[in-house]
């Protein structure tokens, strides 16, 4: 029973050990805040919010109060439609990695254990796609990750006029013009399936028509 869940909803972390640890329970994307920096990234929040319009977030911060004023603030940016919240139980005890506990003296994300991870995960009210019998079918799909080489397929890298492509496709977004490739292949993973991008794209281009 090692398979791994998939989200509708994209997670919200704090930090990049939180981001392993669950890429080890679920095949969504995950974002990353920075801890506080995500207050004055202007541009993650840009990301933050257009994930939530299209997909939904789900918040899975530490119980500590930092993690509960990331958690407040992305309630601030985000409409209270298209924003979850996982609560991992509060477990006393230090990380692994670290010399010595928090402040608070409670683990965080990364130091919760797989199951309850999943309980936390399940008890938010987060659409898990893989419990719907239609996603079988589709599971190869929805599995597939856009890569930096199906942009060079899409004409979005490595390719006369990609640079423009790529401006044409994060306008329609309402994401920043300036986003690297790889930032940009990022971003469209938390927004699509490969077959929803390769849909868009083909919509965005008949409309150009």
């Amino acid at each position: 029973m090692n398979d791994k869940i998939r989200l509708q909803e994209t997670v919200i972390v704090e930090g990049r050990y939180d981001k392993i640890q669950l890429s080890g329970l679920i095949e969504s994307p995950i974002i990353e805040t920075g801890g506080f920096r995500v207050f004055k990234d202007k541009e993650k929040q840009r990301l933050i919010r257009k994930v939530a319009q299209r997909r939904g977030i789900l918040v899975m911060t530490d119980v500590d109060s930092a993690g509960f004023v990331i958690r407040n603030f992305l309630r601030g940016i985000v409409d209270s439609e298209n924003i979850l919240h996982a609560y991992i139980p509060t477990v006393k005890g230090k990380e692994k990695r670290k010399p010595e506990a928090s402040k608070e003296g409670i683990l965080g994300v990364e130091g919760i254990d797989r199951d309850k991870l999943l309980d936390s995960i399940r008890q938010s009210g987060a659409h898990i796609l893989n419990d719907d019998e239609s996603f079988a079918e589709n599971r190869s799909s929805l599995r597939s990750e856009i890569t930096k080489m199906d942009f060079f397929d899409y004409g979005l890298n490595g390719c006369e006029n990609a640079a423009q492509h790529r401006e044409e496709v994060l306008s329609s977004l309402g994401l920043p013009k300036y986003l690297t490739v790889n930032a940009m292949v990022a971003a469209i993973n938390c927004l699509f399936t490969k077959d929803e991008f390769e849909n868009y794209l083909i919509k965005l281009n008949q409309g150009k028509k």
